[in-house]
């Protein structure tokens, strides 16, 4: 072969050569170029993330946790506090690698967030009820209160200890009155969910008749037993 042929041969060659390395750095730049976008896109998630736990935190009365001491270990353990898995070690040296399992762990902590944001909507009391019926069994429950208290002072009033006239301004205002009143700030204290912005709906008139009604009602109706049993 002539020099002229091995030249021709190695310029060849060295151009098949120049074109893989050319494409091999274009392959390696779009893929550097994907892991910047992925890890930005993953830092706006984690940064809404963390305003959402920020917002369940206050709503529940805790404070964002402070920030770790000087000369602390910042390296996460397998497992946080909370018992959520951390990053897998398997295949750390592959950013790719990283990357997807931050992703995924990411998508983990929206379904938890989304989950408990849920419950968070949800008041304390009889959660699984609708408002009118958990109003309702608010304000029977404080108006059979109302009912024992008003049967103790039947029997106080029956051995002299509490005059006619008290035993009626209790039947007929004190006793519905505090029912009423009772019921509204159960209402008002563990009738309203975590993150509600307004308050929740009380159903006053509803309220109000079932402590007024109830409480006299059972005045009478123990008076017709009672005559009845004689």
């Amino acid at each position: 072969m002539s020099t002229f042929d091995e030249y021709a041969a190695a310029v060849r060659q060295l151009s098949v050569q120049v074109r893989e390395g050319e494409r091999g750095a274009a392959a390696e730049a779009e893929r550097r170029r994907r892991l910047h976008a992925g890890v930005a896109e993953l830092g706006q998630r984690l940064a809404v993330q963390g305003q959402r736990l920020d917002q369940l935190g206050r709503a529940i009365g805790v404070p964002p946790d402070a920030a770790p001491a000087p000369g602390g270990d910042p390296a996460p353990s397998a497992t946080d506090p909370a018992g959520a898995p951390a990053l897998a070690v398997t295949g750390a040296d592959d950013p790719v690698v990283v990357l997807e399992e931050a992703r995924r762990l990411a998508d983990e902590a929206d379904r938890h967030t989304g989950y408990v944001e849920a419950l968070a909507q949800r008041p304390e009391l009889l959660p699984t009820w609708t408002p009118t019926a958990r109003a309702v069994a608010v304000y029977v429950a404080c108006a059979a209160v109302g009912v024992l208290l008003m049967l103790v002072l039947v029997v106080a009033s029956g051995v002299g200890l509490v005059s006619g006239f008290t035993l009626g301004a209790w039947i007929c205002a004190g006793l519905p009155v505090l029912s009423f009143a009772a019921g509204w700030f159960i209402l008002g204290r563990w009738g309203r969910p975590a993150l509600a912005t307004v308050d929740p709906p009380r159903f006053v008139p509803l309220g109000f008749v079932i402590c007024v009604a109830l409480v006299p009602t059972a005045y009478c109706a123990s008076l017709l037993l009672v005559r009845l049993l004689r």
